[in-house]
């Protein structure tokens, strides 16, 4: 007697383990929240009464430059998160140095059109009270500049799922606890605005962690990383962590991990978190009235 075929699986199985019916499964589900992201980004446009809304302000975003090629693909690739959190608005990329486009020439390319400025800084500084509103007032189009990212909780949260990503524990021993400590490292500025604000940051990271956090720079201010690295073990923190406060990867960013005793965490990036903040940082700017100065610190 010969034994019957079993039944088709219909669900067999690719190599690795995924099962066909679950790969079209998550294709056919990508492709639905595509549909309904460009759907949505045309129905934004359209009022209740069926008239078409004005275009929103372009968002641009601006990035310092670097030349570490890391940096550039990195502002790319939180660009495409900021696209897909809001279709419908267009985002624009300009450097104050070193790479393309630079800032003027990308206010060039808006004409006279509306446009939002978001310094991808994180604390106040030279760039942001002189180079960028420069810029913004040389250009024909209407421009906003916003505050810069920091401080703010949601980069904190950036910093602590880079930490827990490098091999931070989320949970401690209360030895753990009282052996460890981190270094806030930043870029660095002469600008005493931009030291209060880093502050503020490792304020806020170490209230989340409950352990000290002490701000050092790369470069411009002091405390210095491996100062700030010495500081920490003389009062018995030997588990010290770097979190990396830059936008991107770089030089600065590369020296300060190297400098690490225990972990070092990865630039910022394109962690959704930062999409979020860019997006906030823009509307926040189009919230605030345009009789207002000099962009203002804020931290919600």
């Amino acid at each position: 007697m010969t034994a019957s075929n079993p039944p088709r699986d219909e669900s067999t199985t690719r190599p690795g383990g995924q099962h066909l019916w679950g790969a079209h499964l998550d294709s056919t589900a990508q492709l639905m929240n595509r549909i309904t992201s460009q759907l949505g980004s045309q129905l934004s446009l359209v009022s209740p009464d069926g008239t078409r809304r004005s275009a929103p302000p372009a968002l641009v975003l601006v990035g310092h430059g670097s030349r570490d090629p890391r940096a550039l693909s990195t502002i790319r690739a939180l660009i495409e998160k900021v696209r897909e959190l809001r279709p419908s608005l267009p985002v624009h990329l300009g450097h104050i140095e070193l790479n393309e486009p630079l800032l003027p020439d990308t206010l060039a390319s808006l004409g006279t059109g509306d446009a939002v400025l978001v310094p991808l800084l994180l604390s106040r500084g030279y760039h942001v009270k002189q180079d960028i509103p420069e810029a913004a007032a040389a250009a024909q189009a209407n421009t906003r500049v916003a505050a810069p990212l920091g401080p703010h909780p949601l980069l904190v949260e950036t910093l602590h799922e880079r930490l827990v990503e490098a091999g931070w524990r989320t949970r401690m021993t209360h030895t753990d606890r009282r052996t460890s400590g981190i270094v806030l490292a930043a870029a660095g500025s002469r600008d005493p605005e931009a030291a209060i604000d880093t502050r503020r940051t490792a304020g806020l990271l170490a209230e989340r962690l409950g352990v000290p956090v002490i701000p050092a720079y790369a470069s411009a201010a002091a405390p210095t990383v491996p100062h700030a690295v010495r500081a920490l073990a003389a009062r018995g923190r030997h588990r010290i962590a770097i979190a990396s406060y830059f936008t991107a990867p770089g030089r600065f960013s590369t020296e300060c991990a190297e400098a690490a005793p225990w972990i070092a965490a990865a630039p910022l990036g394109a962690h959704p978190s930062m999409a979020r903040l860019v997006l906030h940082r823009y509307d926040q700017a189009l919230a605030t009235p345009t009789t207002a100065a000099a962009p203002q610190l804020a931290s919600a």
